[in-house]
């Protein structure tokens, strides 16, 4: 029986430094047992996910829930009258703070979310990742954890050049001098504020994973890929699904210690047989669909979860499957973007049906 749901998702946002919602849309739309409405919710007019008509049913401006949480609550409601939106699956790392705060009143008005406990959050940030390594089984590079300028500079002289300077939760800035690693400390804290994390450079080939846990202990599903050509910004271009013992291990160890709820990513480095931690995002990556297309279908078994449907935990993928990036030029009148621009909404249909997706 075929379930017919209002699905809105974040990050629309399909440019050089892609958000995952495309990904997590055409995953959601690919479900045979879903009906799904999928709603786009966009902080810019110029985000393309508002013009992909063939994908995103309706897009809606929402203010940045970093802002005012208040206005954001109140824009999902107005958009949960316009629309029956009954899911809302949060694809950037900005945005968490806002749902597990209001999961509870958001599933109080219809609207059901999937997402881990304010402490599950905590416990993967950058500043907690040794005791988070040991726990699963991982090494981590050396890491130091800093509170001012000074003591950044000595944590680089302990370490050695290059490092990362990370944010806690946000931001990762590779610093190749001690002069860029200053720089990058006071843009961080600027932005995010303390503490500040040094970390060495590790070498070695970028394996991530993507996971999601039922809140329970145990694992929806998991696909795992080696990255074989990435953009400037760091974004994956082009990688290969595999198989990695170890990381996997790690996976299953991160879900059943801390009983993870939701979709996360682990990002690890490995350099021969050594397996290093490099972080977890608590979200969807932008590569997510990859899972989809090698048959593990993770934001679909995740509406099943949260629906009380019947679940399918099974992570037998083809290794050696290949995934590459493409751009893709849409064309499309002015009236949309004036539109998003005055009225912060879409009709739905932006674009020509002539121009669907290959």
């Amino acid at each position: 029986m075929t379930t017919a749901l209002t699905i809105a998702v974040s990050g629309i946002n399909a440019v050089d430094n892609p958000g995952p919602g495309i990904g997590v849309g055409r995953s959601l739309k690919e479900a045979e047992d879903l009906d799904v409405t999928l709603i786009g919710l966009a902080y810019d007019a110029m985000e393309p996910g508002i013009y992909m008509d063939w994908l995103v049913d309706r897009a809606f401006m929402v203010p940045y829930p970093s802002a005012s949480h208040e206005a954001y609550l109140e824009r999902l409601l107005y958009i949960k009258e316009q629309t029956g939106l009954a899911f809302i699956i949060p694809t950037l790392d900005t945005e968490m703070p806002f749902y597990m705060r209001y999961q509870d009143e958001l599933a109080a008005h219809g609207i059901q979310t999937f997402v881990p406990t304010t402490e599950q959050y905590r416990l993967r940030g950058k500043d907690r990742l040794a005791e988070l390594a040991e726990a699963i089984g991982l090494q981590l590079p050396e890491t130091e954890v800093v509170n001012s300028a000074e003591s950044l500079e000595q944590a680089v002289d302990r370490i050695g050049l290059p490092v990362m300077v990370k944010g806690a939760f946000y931001k990762a800035l590779r610093a190749d001098t001690s002069q860029e690693a200053r720089a990058y400390y006071h843009k961080i804290v600027a932005e995010w504020g303390y503490p500040v994390i040094v970390q060495a450079v590790v070498k070695g080939e970028e394996l991530n994973v993507v996971a999601v846990g039922d809140g329970e202990g145990r694992s929806l599903g998991h696909v795992g890929l080696k990255k074989m050509w990435i953009t400037e910004l760091g974004k994956i271009w082009t990688g290969v699904t595999i198989k990695n013992d170890a990381m996997t291990a790690a996976t299953e160890a991160f879900i059943r210690t801390y009983r993870w709820k939701g979709p996360f990513e682990l990002e690890c480095m490995a350099d021969g047989e050594d397996l290093y931690l490099i972080e977890i995002n608590p979200r969807f990556p932008a590569w997510s669909y990859f899972a989809t297309g090698v048959g593990i279908n993770l934001p679909a078994r995740m509406v099943r979860k949260a629906l009380g449907k019947a679940e399918d935990t099974a992570s037998d993928y083809a290794t050696g499957k290949l995934f590459i990036r493409y751009t893709y030029e849409l064309i499309s009148d002015m009236e949309p973007f004036q539109r998003m621009i005055t009225a912060g909404e879409s009709p739905g249909s932006p674009v020509s049906h002539a121009q669907a997706a290959p």
